[in-house]
């Protein structure tokens, strides 16, 4: 999942700046720069849910 993606599934940019508390021009930035390690570290703690592996498809039967 990319940078981008993490925030849109926090409910986008607004989303993002309130949860961080910081400003949307930050979240923005973070879009472009990269989200600073410390506040990953915090959203799998807080959001484990973003990082957890996505479940393998089942197989076809024949």
């Amino acid at each position: 999942m990319t940078d981008t993606e993490i925030i849109d599934a926090l409910g986008g940019t607004g989303e993002a700046a309130r949860l961080f508390e910081v400003t949307t021009g930050a979240i923005s930035q973070w879009r472009t720069k990269g989200i600073p390690k410390a506040r990953l570290q915090f959203l799998k703690l807080a959001r484990p849910d973003l990082f957890a592996p996505a479940p393998s498809p089942e197989p076809a039967h024949a």
